[in-house]
């Protein structure tokens, strides 16, 4: 059978190397991935392996967002952990190469790296360049916001159509440190892509090199049998983590590093987040909450100076192995810092924010944890009172039609893993709050989680999730509620025993699905506080 698809007697002497494409025309982010592929192929191919391409799935957060369609979106990381493993070890391949675009194809790749632990390199499909609107950079997230300004009559039809039509000029993943350019990030900072793969247009020179340079490199790592579970170990998530914060990075990154870690047999928890943010502090002004693109990081020397940066500050553990052969420590000889003219990557002397912007929230509205993104803009501490909706497309609707009001606190339950289910982001209401220019004045709280692009008081993850009787499931209408980023705490301001009371009244809803993939997700996933994965209780 191998011989009908290219096989040569010689080729079965070789080490036989997958190529995991999740190619799809389905969104920009992933658009260009065949090419990548077959340049990963002829890497491995001219370095003495003999490469197979096959094909898993990715879906559109974009297009998606907003829509039933987006309880899909966490539910396809694990689709694609399930059929790279799959693959792989059906057909006993020994070693992977694995290019991913849009955001739950990287974590699903580690994922099915760690599992197989065979000799493996990701890369990343690379970042999209910023699309121009009357000489200023524009983005997905502008287009979200720009809904909420038309809604606000800030913005007319045509200046909508305008941002919308400009907003994603070709190919690539969302150009902020949204949630493909920050696990692109980790990933980089744990060792499992080559140095500055994170930082790299999709549509450039360097990224077909890249790929050509992970084609050559697993067969590197099979000759000196180093395996994933060699790199990603405790050091290299505590470096990936570092890495998030100083970047200013997504809140995905929380429950994308638990899920990785999981696969690893690495202890890691929500509260390693708040330990390792004490010390890291924030130095990249980058959007959402700042004003540059991986675009403008990538001109000026892309992610290894900020590593070679944290590294000399003593925030990395620089003996980590890396998918190179050698250390961390080792590939960052000879970086040369950023130019000194930048203002993108601010000093030590004078961060952005002196500790992390990712805050782990516990009260008595989260008594297993909650994850907020505050980067000091919007203040450190909110009180208000509620205003429940039962999913995100009740809240949307009553942000646009002008319901909510300054002092709310937005309440947005049933988005949970299992109760969504899928765990659907939060942007569209997010941003329709920034575009109506209430995003110093609401806060928003929710047991879904939130775009890479989501930025204001906002707090998500709120364990346990509405639908497994979670506090979040009984607040009521007017209820005050108050979050505090300096203790790091998350409150329903009611009496005790009146909590305890409604509690235990609470009943369990039938589930939202009986069929197909979303139900059976719905019966398997973990809490989100555990990194919603599919097998812990297995």
């Amino acid at each position: 059978m191998l011989r009908a698809v290219g096989f040569t007697d010689e080729d079965f002497l070789k080490p036989i190397i997958g190529i995991a494409s999740t190619w799809a025309m389905v969104t920009p982010c992933n658009m260009h991935i065949d090419q990548l592929a077959r340049d990963a192929g002829e890497g491995v191919d001219t370095s003495g392996g003999k490469s197979i391409i096959f094909g898993t799935i990715t879906v559109s957060d974009g297009i998606s967002m907003g829509t039933k369609g987006m309880r899909y979106s966490l539910v396809s990381r694990e689709v694609i952990a399930d059929s790279i493993e799959t693959v792989t070890g059906a057909e006993g391949f020994d070693g992977v190469v694995a290019i991913g675009g849009c955001d739950k194809n990287m974590p699903g790749c580690l994922i099915a790296m760690a599992r197989l632990n065979r000799p493996s390199v990701f890369v990343y499909g690379g970042s999209i360049l910023p699309g121009i609107h009357h000489e200023k950079p524009v983005d997905i997230v502008s287009v979200f916001e720009a809904v909420g300004q038309h809604a606000n009559k800030k913005l007319d039809d045509r200046g909508l159509k305008e941002i919308e039509s400009c907003a994603i000029p070709g190919a690539g993943s969302c150009g902020g440190m949204y949630t493909a350019n920050t696990m692109a990030s980790a990933i980089e900072a744990m060792g499992m892509s080559l140095p500055n793969s994170s930082a790299q247009l999709a549509v450039s020179k360097e990224k077909k090199k890249d790929c050509q340079n992970a084609g050559e490199a697993v067969l590197k790592l099979l000759e000196k049998n180093i395996r994933p579970r060699d790199i990603m170990t405790r050091e290299a998530f505590e470096n990936a983590i570092t890495v998030v914060i100083a970047l200013g990075g997504s809140t995905n990154s929380v429950l994308h590093l638990l899920a990785m870690a999981h696969a690893s047999d690495v202890p890691l928890s929500v509260n390693d987040f708040t330990e390792i943010g004490k010390r890291v502090p924030v130095l990249c002004d980058l959007k959402p909450s700042g004003k540059y693109h991986m675009a403008h990081l990538s001109r000026i020397g892309g992610l290894t100076p900020l590593l070679k940066l944290l590294l000399d500050r003593g925030l990395l553990h620089g003996d980590c192995m890396t998918v190179t052969g050698k250390t961390l420590a080792e590939n960052l000889e000879g970086v040369q810092p950023y130019p000194s003219d930048q203002d993108i990557v601010a000093p030590f002397d004078k961060p952005l924010r002196p500790t992390s912007h990712i805050r782990i929230l516990y009260g008595n509205l989260a008594p297993e944890g909650a994850v907020a993104k505050i980067s000091g803009k919007e203040g450190s501490r909110f009180e208000g009172k509620a205003i429940v909706f039962e999913s995100e497309e009740d809240a949307l609707r009553s942000i646009l039609d002008g319901a909510v009001t300054k002092g709310h606190v937005i309440v947005i339950r049933n988005e949970g893993p299992r109760g969504g289910p899928g765990m659907r982001e939060m942007l569209s209401p997010t941003s329709a709050i920034m575009g109506k220019g209430l995003g110093e004045d609401v806060a928003l709280i929710t047991d879904g989680r939130f775009s890479g692009g989501s930025h204001g008081f906002v707090v998500g993850h709120i364990t346990p999730e509405a639908f497994n009787g979670g506090p979040i499931a009984v607040i009521r209408n007017d209820d005050p509620i108050t979050i505090d980023a300096e203790k790091d705490e998350i409150n329903l301001e009611i009496p005790e025993n009146e909590l305890k009371k409604r509690l235990d009244a609470w009943k369990q809803p039938e589930p939202a699905e009986h069929r197909g993939v979303l139900a059976k997700y719905a019966r398997l996933v973990s809490s989100a506080s555990k990194g919603a994965v599919t097998d812990a209780g297995l």
